[in-house]
């Protein structure tokens, strides 16, 4: 990515801090143009992987921290996010969800993340830790309530 993101937010790894990111991630791309059912989906999907990043990589201690990473996208229009930490790190080709067949409490993220978004990227951060990519295409209908956006820094 050339550019800086549009926003940048650090925080820590404590589950309290869920609700308020899935509301921003919401207002973000009601902003955008994104659909109630789009929104929803990219708030579970970005609140899921939160989730994961808590629970797996800093086995839910509270003051791991987590960067989150904002770039609007225009050709194809959407939103581009980074979430990078310094948690344990995992070899992506391990990052696997769960069988739906395999029906019990919990352990459906990366499913979800994997059937909401239009891309999704694990990768190991050098230096520890890992950084998951998510990409949110609006749909064609949904581009006709996309409003332009002037700022450049906002595209990678």
């Amino acid at each position: 990515m050339d550019r800086e993101p549009c926003i940048s937010v650090r925080l820590f790894s404590d589950p309290k801090l869920l609700s308020p990111i899935r509301a921003f991630v919401d207002g973000l791309s009601k902003s955008i143009g994104f659909s109630e059912k789009s929104r929803g989906l990219l708030s579970l999907a970005v609140d899921e992987a939160l989730a994961n990043v808590i629970r797996h990589g800093y086995s839910e201690r509270t003051d791991g921290l987590i960067w989150l990473n904002i770039w609007r996208l225009h050709e194809p229009a959407g939103l581009r996010i980074v979430l990078e930490d310094l948690g344990r790190s995992v070899d992506p080709t391990l990052i696997k969800g769960r069988n739906l067949a395999d029906v019990r409490p919990g352990g459906l993220g990366v499913h979800i993340i994997k059937e909401t978004m239009t891309e999704s990227k694990w990768e190991m951060r050098p230096g520890g830790g890992m950084r998951l990519t998510l990409v949110k295409l609006l749909a064609p209908e949904e581009r006709e309530n996309s409003s332009p956006t002037q700022s450049e820094n906002c595209t990678p």
